[in-house]
This record gives structure tokens, C-alpha cells and sequence, in this order.
């Protein structure tokens, strides 16, 4: 096995034996990328000179006696994700030159634990987008077929892992944008409860969603990344000051007793026959190991896609209003005033994907319709998160698809938006309740992979990692990877 193949706990063990040394790890992943990025373009900066100091240092750390699961093991981060004296350009070019003058908080976090930050990774324009086709620079490739898309919008550390180009990866998921990829590239990605992770230093698409999320091979790294950044954090208003959760005990192969629902209405009349036949699997295959498994309804699931598309652009709208071209990125030179700078920095720093949601956004909040279209979403999202409050009186998991389809050709839907809004049908509704729950692969279909969603209440991701382990080491599908 090449070093680039193994998971994060894998290269632990042979850390911790003396096997290997954290320099050798970093530089063989460096040389992964070298060999394969130009095909897969999942980064937008690489450091390898960064990466082979901290990788250095690792290995000092770890012959004074220091252990931490992520001590010398190489990171990809999300381009949103504020990295000291890094670029962070959110993947827009009205951010191609910003270098952040401070770690976010997650960062500081894989920093006192060791964790070797190789680069930074392509994403959505500002984290809007469903396949990182709206990068203000490239589209990434998704490495199990170069024509199709990763997902997204965090779709450059999702290809990056799958291609081992890194050990694991941090993304950022507003309405199923680290689960999406995952399934999308054949990893595991979860998005934590809102306030679990802090959020100082994730560059704001939608406050009321974003929550930052690990990617990791399989669900033990996963929690082991989980682990290092669910903290308390002062700096961020909405940090919820609850335990850290538990990963290690949940990973238990054992869910006998456990409670599972299926929500009926994820199983959708244009879902891909194949998608659903390999859901259905796994969900025979939860049961087989001892889950209580039974049907629950969502009824207002199909009001989860226009409530959200309400929301997220009216909080990007107001976020977004403070790319002006005066105090950082992006400027227009030669203006006439400042309204026209203010113009003519928007109209050639945005993508276009960017400019319909600010509108979209504005368009909402305006005078006369706020009532009619922002307030009665938000009615709407309470109403989203009782159906959940009631399922999970009765079940400790939900289980249903990622996404609908497998991954879409490059170019496939950039013209058609709703019908690239519709590949996050599945996940919105958990960023609008602010739960947990995790994408780990269960299939494949047309040579694709497929993944299997498992939702969990606030503050329960040991539930979900619990159920998404057992049914990970029952199966093999997670062992499967792209040939580049």
C-alpha cells in the first residue's frame, strides 16, 4: 500500500511504531499531488514548504513524547477557511489576493494538535453551488470519471481526498456541502450541529447554516477529526458551551436496539433508480444488524429546497455587502465615484452564480416582501425543524440518500440552476433544523459512487457515528478507490 492510500488512523499506528516519519508521510502526499492535481484540480494553493516545516516539527513533538491522533498527519482546508499568511480567496476573484491575518479557530485546533495543513482546496464561488463548476478560477474533476463533477461546494477537498491527495480535509456545509461531495467522491463527510464548531474564521455565506465538517477515507476519521475542533469558542456568538462528543466510544459495531427511521419522503419520484436500489441495500443491511427499522414522515420536507433558497440568499446578501473594493480585495481602479466603484468592483469581482443569489437575497428582504417571502421562510423552517423534533422522539437515526443522482457530467446543469439546486434536495433540511448527520458510501451506480445519508437530533453525532461505523465494517464499500 502507497502511504497516499492510507487513512488517518492507519498512518497513526505506523506513526506511533516509528515506521514512517511525519516528513516522509507529507512528502509522499506531496508527491501525489504533483503526480494527479493537474488532472483532478482540486487545490487552489498548495505549501508544500509550509507543510514539510510543520511536518518537521511533528516529528520533533513526537520524540519528546507527545501523541495526538492527528500529530504529522497532512490536511487539506476548504478555501473558505481563514489560514494565517495563506491565501483565502473563498475561490472568487474578488478574494484572489486576500491572505488572512489570523488562523480561524478550527485551524488553531489541528495546529496544537500536530496536523500538517498541505494547501487549500477549490470550492463554489463563496460556497454557492452544488458541483465547484462556480469557481471564479476552474472546475475540479471528480477522480472516479475526469468529466464529472465533485460535488459542492465542497467539492476540492472531497476530490482531493478521494484522490489521495491529502489524509483527510475540513469543509463547510450550508445546505449539504460536505455531504454532497462525500457521496458525490465515495468518502465520508459530516456536518456537525449547528454551534458544535466554532465558526470564527469560516468566511460567512449564511450564518443561520454554516457549520465547518470533516472529510475523512472512513468514519473513524471522521470522529477524529470531530474531535479535535468541536469546542467551545468564545470568539463565535453562536458556539454552544457543550461537552465535546465522545467519537471513540461511539465507534462501536454494535447497533442492536438502536431505532432508524426511513423518511418517506426522500424517496422521490425522479430519483435515480440505481441511487435507490443501493439505499434500500444498505437499509436491509442496517436492519440485518439488529436496528429497529421503520418508516416516519416528513411532511414538510418539500418545503425545505424554496425555504432555503429564500434564507441563504438573504443572509448572503447581507454578508456579501461587505465586499466593497475599500477595505480589502478586489478593487475596480479608474472609477468615476464611489457608488461607481462600489458597482464596477461587484460586477467584475462576482461570479455569476454569486450575483443570482444577492439578488436573489436583496430581492427578499426589500421593502413590501420581506413578509411575504423571508419572514414566512422562516415560519416555514420552524416548521422543518418540529418534523424532526417528533421523528426523533421516536428514532435515534433518520437514514436516506445523499443525493438523488451520482455525480452529473462537467457542464451538465450550469445552465439550468434549479435543476443544480434539486442535487441538495436531501440535505437542505438539515442545515435549516441545525442537526447532525454524515454521507459514507453504500454503493455504486453506473461505476459511481452512491451515498447513504444518516440524520441525527442537536448534539447527538455519536448516534450517528455509531450507526455509520457499524455499517461501515459490515461492509467493503469504503475500500473501494478511483484508479488515476
Amino acid at each position: 500500500m502507497e502511504l497516499y492510500e492510507l487513512t488517518i488512523h492507519e498512518a497513526q499506528e505506523l506513526l506511533r511504531e516509528g515506521e514512517i516519519s511525519a516528513v516522509e508521510l507529507t512528502q509522499a502526499i506531496i508527491e501525489r499531488i504533483v503526480e494527479v492535481d493537474n488532472q483532478v484540480k482540486a487545490y487552489l494553493t498548495i505549501t508544500p514548504e509550509l507543510a514539510l516545516e510543520q511536518a518537521r516539527e511533528a516529528d520533533r513533538r513526537r520524540a519528546a513524547g507527545e501523541d495526538h491522533p492527528l500529530l504529522g498527519i497532512p490536511l487539506a482546508i476548504k478555501d473558505i477557511i481563514c489560514t494565517k499568511g495563506v491565501p483565502t480567496t473563498c475561490g472568487s476573484r474578488i478574494l484572489e489576493n486576500f491572505i488572512p491575518p489570523y488562523n480561524a479557530t478550527v485551524i488553531e485546533h489541528l495546529r496544537r494538535r500536530g496536523a500538517v495543513i498541505l494547501g487549500k482546496t477549490n470550492m463554489d464561488e463563496f460556497a454557492m453551488g452544488s458541483s465547484t463548476e462556480n469557481s471564479g478560477f476552474f472546475p475540479t474533476h471528480n477522480p472516479w470519471d475526469l468529466s464529472r463533477v465533485p460535488g459542492g461546494s465542497s467539492g476540492g477537498s472531497a476530490a482531493a481526498l478521494a484522490a489521495g491527495e491529502c489524509l483527510g480535509a475540513l469543509g463547510s456545509d450550508t445546505g449539504g456541502s460536505v455531504r454532497q461531495p462525500a457521496a458525490f467522491c465515495g468518502v465520508a463527510g459530516l456536518k456537525s450541529t449547528y454551534g458544535r464548531v466554532s465558526r470564527y474564521g469560516l468566511v460567512a455565506f449564511a450564518s443561520s447554516l454554516d457549520q465547518i465538517g470533516p472529510l475523512g477515507k472512513d468514519v473513524t476519521d471522521c470522529a477524529i477529526m470531530l474531535q479535535a475542533i468541536a469546542h467551545y469558542d468564545p470568539c463565535d456568538s453562536t458556539s454552544v458551551d457543550v461537552p465535546a462528543p465522545d467519537c471513540a466510544e461511539a465507534l462501536i459495531p454494535d447497533i442492536r436496539g438502536m431505532r432508524v427511521g426511513v423518511p418517506k419522503e426522500y424517496f422521490v419520484e425522479g430519483m435515480q433508480p440505481e441511487v435507490e436500489a443501493a439505499v434500500r441495500a444498505a437499509i436491509d443491511k442496517i436492519a440485518n444488524l439488529g436496528a429497529e427499522v421503520d418508516e416516519v414522515s416528513l411532511p414538510h420536507t418539500e418545503y425545505s429546497l424554496p425555504a432555503y433558497y429564500l434564507i441563504a440568499p438573504a443572509e448572503a446578501s447581507a454578508n456579501l455587502a461587505r465586499y466593497d473594493g475599500v477595505k480589502y480585495g478586489y478593487s475596480r481602479p479608474e472609477v468615476e465615484d464611489v457608488w461607481d466603484a462600489y458597482r464596477q468592483t461587484r460586477q467584475g469581482g462576482f461570479g455569476p452564480e454569486v450575483k443570482r443569489r444577492i439578488m436573489l437575497g436583496t430581492y427578499a428582504l426589500s421593502a413590501g416582501y420581506y413578509d411575504a417571502y423571508y419572514l414566512k421562510a422562516q415560519k416555514v423552517r420552524t416548521l422543518i425543524k418540529r418534523d424532526f423534533d417528533e421523528a426523533f422522539k421516536k428514532f435515534d437515526v433518520l437514514v436516506a440518500p445523499t443525493s438523488p443522482t451520482v455525480a452529473f457530467k462537467i457542464g451538465e446543469k450550469v445552465d439550468d440552476p434549479l435543476q443544480m439546486y434539486l442535487s441538495d434536495v436531501f440535505t437542505l433540511s438539515l442545515n435549516l433544523a441545525g442537526i447532525c448527520g454524515i454521507s459514507i458510501p453504500c454503493g455504486f451506480a453506473d461505476g459511481l459512487p452512491v451515498g447513504l445519508q444518516i440524520m441525527g437530533d442537536a448534539f447527538s453525532e455519536e448516534a450517528v457515528l455509531r450507526v455509520a461505523y457499524a455499517y461501515e465494517q459490515a461492509t467493503e464499500w469504503h475500500k473501494r478507490k478511483p484508479v488515476l
